[in-house]
């Protein structure tokens, strides 16, 4: 909502910046989507090295 707000103040101050926003937002998003993608395999690659090296420890502590 603040988002929305934020826009139409700008649209009603400054009406060209805010139309090149409209347009150039949704190619920057496109543009950095490739890193977002990379980074969520990246954050999963992680968790399983992480549960691969504490498993030892977590199956010690459940047979104690």
């Amino acid at each position: 909502m603040l988002k929305l707000l934020l826009f139409c103040l700008l649209l009603v101050f400054c009406w060209p910046l805010a139309i090149i926003a409209l347009i150039l937002y949704p190619l920057v998003w496109l543009i950095l989507l490739p890193f977002r993608i990379v980074g969520f395999a990246v954050a999963g690659v992680l968790e399983l090295v992480w549960a691969l090296f504490t498993l030892p420890a977590r199956l010690v502590k459940k047979l104690a």
